[in-house]
């Protein structure tokens, strides 16, 4: 993963309301949610709640697909692999006193 790529990712999640949307997501697994079920379930505005999955599928983090009336969203279990991979690449390379605790 690029470093660009990472940092757009972090900067999307560094917001709380798109972080529970995330969490919210990955805890509903491949089968995603409904745009509607993630507003009643987070308190969101559904303008609101728009705003929020524009910027977290601008950053690749989830992805929409059209359910009959309804845009299901699922988070992209790939870009969230890729993002901690990215972020573990290194843990542990140099030795420390302390050991290593990843």
């Amino acid at each position: 993963m690029e470093t660009k790529s990472a940092v757009k990712m972090l900067a999307a999640l560094a917001q709380e309301t798109r972080l529970a949307v995330f969490r919210q997501l990955v805890e509903a697994g491949p089968a995603g949610r409904a745009a509607g079920e993630l507003a009643e379930v987070l308190g969101c505005a559904p303008a609101t709640l728009s705003f929020h999955l524009k910027e977290l599928s601008n950053a690749a983090l989830i992805e929409g697909r059209q359910d009959g009336r309804y845009v299901i969203y699922a988070a992209n279990f790939a870009a969230m692999n890729g993002l901690l991979g990215y972020l573990t690449e290194n843990c542990c390379r140099a030795s420390s006193a302390d050991g290593c605790a990843c």
